[in-house]
């Protein structure tokens, strides 16, 4: 009997990503997910906003792509089928509509936006 020969395999984790928005597309050879993550950053020398982006970035062939949407349409499933109905908040309702009206009431203005200080 002969024996096999044996392989090392390294592990590296992952940093653990908390996703606030997710943006997909594809090519004709692979479909991307990239997760984004926005969180605000104070600092007492600036009187500016400051926020940090970071993002992850997926690539999948469309196959597995298609695998990876059945797997999460299973768990939501069964999520719902314990917790309830996965529903959009209520603060998330109440801000698009705070902005919707904003950008209604923008509409018929004609001043140009000011991309400057």
């Amino acid at each position: 009997m002969t024996e096999q020969p044996k392989v090392n395999i390294q592990i590296k984790e992952g940093n653990v990503f908390f996703a606030h928005e997710m943006s997909a597309n594809f090519t004709p050879t692979q479909f991307s997910l990239d997760f984004k993550s926005i969180t605000p950053r104070t600092d007492p020398r600036s009187k500016q906003p400051s926020f940090l982006l970071e993002h992850n970035l997926v690539l999948l062939e469309p196959w597995h792509a298609k695998m990876v949407s059945q797997v999460m349409n299973n768990v939501i499933k069964k999520y719902e089928e314990e917790f309830g109905k996965v529903k959009k908040p209520k603060a998330l309702e109440k801000a698009e509509k705070k902005h919707k009206k904003q950008m209604e009431s923008k509409e018929g203005s004609t001043e140009t936006p000011s991309y400057f200080g």
